[in-house]
C-alpha cells in the first residue's frame, strides 16, 4: 500500500498528483495531517506543496475539462469527507491522462461521482449560509453575525452579502475555522478575531455594545414570526430538514 501525505490545500492536492505521475506511483490513499495511517502500509510519501507543480496540473487541467468541472472540483474539495481527497486525485489524474475524452460525464466512475456528490453537498451548506446568516446591529454601526457551517463555505457566500449590503459595513465570522470576513462599506477583508468577549463567546451581542435599537427589532421580528406561525399546521420534523438545527442558537427568531 502506498500512502502519500499532504497539508490539506488544494494546491497540496495537486502536488500530489504531480508527484504520482513524477514517481510512476499509485497511491492507495492520500491523506492530511489529520488522517490516521493504516496498520500496514509498504511506502509514506511527503507531498511538499509547489507552486509550480500545482500550477502546471491546473493549467492541464484546465484544456481537458471544462469550467463547469473544475469549478465542481474546487467547491467538492471544502467537503469533510476524509475519502474524497484520494477519488480527487483519482479523478484529476485520469482527465490529464485522457485528452479527447469527456472524463466528467462517466457517471460509471466512483471518483466521478465522488466529485459531483461532495459539490452538491458543499453548495448545498453555501446555499444554506445565505438562508440562515442572522445580523446584529452593533453600537458602531456595524452588522455583526457568526456562524458554524459544516463546510468552509463562507468564501463562497460573502460576496452576496458585500452585493447585497453595499453601504453597510458588517463582519461574518466562522466560529468553527475561527476566521471571517470584514466589510467596510467598500472593501472585503479576510479577519481573524482575537477575543473571548461575551459575543465571541456566544455569538450574541451583549447589552453594553449592542445598538440600542437592535433589541427593539429582534423583539419585533420573533413577534412577526410567531404571528405569521399556524399552530395547527406545525411540523417539527420538516422544521428541522428544512432548517438544520446547527444553525438555531444564532437565528434571532429561535431566541428566548
Amino acid at each position: 500500500m502506498i500512502i502519500y501525505l499532504f497539508d490539506g490545500s488544494f494546491d497540496g492536492l495537486l502536488s500530489a498528483v504531480f508527484d504520482s505521475f513524477a514517481r510512476r506511483e499509485k497511491p492507495d490513499a492520500l491523506l492530511t495531517p489529520d488522517g490516521s495511517l493504516p496498520l500496514f502500509y509498504d511506502l509514506v510519501h511527503q507531498v511538499e506543496t509547489d507552486s509550480d507543480k500545482s500550477g502546471r496540473v491546473w493549467r492541464k487541467l484546465t484544456k481537458v475539462i471544462t469550467a463547469s468541472a473544475r469549478a465542481a472540483l474546487t467547491s467538492a474539495f471544502l467537503t469533510d469527507n476524509p475519502e474524497f481527497p484520494i477519488l480527487a486525485l483519482r479523478f484529476i489524474s485520469r482527465a490529464v491522462t485522457s485528452p479527447g475524452v469527456s472524463v466528467e460525464t462517466d457517471f460509471s466512475d466512483p471518483a466521478v461521482l465522488a466529485v459531483l456528490k461532495e459539490c452538491r453537498r458543499v453548495r448545498g451548506e453555501a446555499h444554506r449560509l445565505l438562508q440562515f446568516v442572522r445580523f446584529q446591529k452593533a453600537a458602531d454601526g456595524t452588522y455583526f453575525a457568526m456562524i458554524e457551517p459544516i463546510f468552509d463555505v463562507l468564501p463562497f457566500a460573502v460576496n452576496h452579502f458585500a452585493d447585497r449590503f453595499s453601504d453597510q459595513p458588517f463582519i461574518i465570522y466562522d466560529r468553527l475555522r475561527d476566521y471571517g470576513y470584514h466589510y467596510d462599506g467598500a472593501e472585503l477583508k479576510r479577519v481573524v478575531i482575537s477575543s473571548d468577549g461575551y459575543h465571541m463567546q456566544t455569538g450574541l451581542l451583549s447589552e453594553e455594545i449592542m445598538h440600542p435599537q437592535e433589541r427593539l427589532f429582534q423583539d419585533l421580528w420573533r413577534a412577526y414570526v410567531k404571528s405569521t406561525a399556524i399552530m395547527e399546521r406545525l411540523n417539527p420534523r420538516k422544521q428541522r430538514q428544512d432548517m438544520p438545527v446547527r444553525y438555531w442558537k444564532y437565528l434571532t427568531e429561535m431566541q428566548k
